[in-house]
Order: structure tokens, then C-alpha cells, then sequence
């Protein structure tokens, strides 16, 4: 039975912050899908993602691709990811269940503490997987370190 696991990002922006937890995702094993809610913005993280530090590379690919399941890192808007991720990102609003929290090994809920609009978002998401009996904890990095901060 897996968690969700909220990182309200303050000081980082989202690719670095991505970087660094699929880094710990592929060093738990995990295949993984960041969903998305906007293929452009899945593409300029894509981009990003492929432009940077050559120590910290992160191998992934874009969804529509002929490889796409045997990506270990799927960048997709759909519910359902080709390559049997058994961890998810949900970035930029991206709906997750309760049943997908229960049925994974990990779901982190990725959200822009300074945003009003995925402060919100991510709060409802909190409350539903809360109300449904999902196991989540809440991450900031206020301090300059992540903390958690809450656990159901």
C-alpha cells in the first residue's frame, strides 16, 4: 500500500525539484510517470530535463514516442502510463486517486506553495485523499531543507 506525498516547492524551482526526487525514485527502483495536465509544459520540461547537469541526467522520455514503455521515466498527461510506473508525479494540478495512492508504491503531488491557484489545488487533493482513508504526508522546504510538516 503506497503514500501520497505533497512537496510544496518555495525555494526550487520545478525541474530542480523534479531532479532530485526522480533521482531518489530510480534509486528506489521505482518506474515512474510524472503526469501533467498540458503536453507544451511536459515538453519544456522534457527540454529542461535533457539540458541538464550531466552528473544529475535523468532518463526519461515524452509521451507518443514508439518506446514509451520501456521508458523507466514516462513525462505523460494521461491516467494511465505504457510503462507500468509504480510511482507517480503529479505536477501542475494533475489529478490523482485514492485507489492510485493505495495501488502504487508512491505518489508525490509536486505544487508551487506561492501559486493561490495550486495552493488550492493541491489542499482539495489533500482533503479528498484524506476524506477516502489514503495514507499522505506534507513536505516543505521553507527551511531550506524538506520537512515534513503533516502525516494522515
Amino acid at each position: 500500500m503506497g503514500a501520497a506525498y505533497f512537496y510544496q516547492m518555495s525555494r526550487k524551482p520545478l525541474v530542480e525539484t523534479l531532479t532530485l526526487l526522480l533521482g531518489k525514485a530510480q534509486g528506489a527502483g521505482w518506474r515512474v510517470a510524472v503526469r501533467g495536465t498540458n503536453k507544451d509544459a511536459l515538453a519544456q520540461i522534457d527540454a529542461a530535463l535533457w539540458l541538464g547537469p550531466e552528473d544529475s541526467f535523468v532518463p526519461h522520455g515524452l509521451a507518443g514516442g514508439p518506446h514509451d514503455a520501456a521508458q523507466p521515466i514516462l513525462l505523460t498527461t494521461d491516467a494511465i502510463a505504457p510503462n507500468g510506473a509504480t510511482c507517480v508525479f503529479s505536477i501542475h494540478g494533475a489529478e490523482v486517486s485514492a485507489q492510485e495512492v493505495a495501488a502504487l508504491d508512491r505518489v508525490c503531488i509536486l505544487f508551487d506553495g506561492s501559486d493561490d491557484i495550486a495552493l488550492n489545488t493541491a489542499r482539495g487533493q489533500w482533503k479528498a485523499l484524506k476524506t477516502a482513508g489514503a495514507s499522505a504526508q506534507y513536505w516543505s522546504e521553507d527551511s531550506g531543507r524538506w520537512e515534513k510538516k503533516a502525516e494522515t
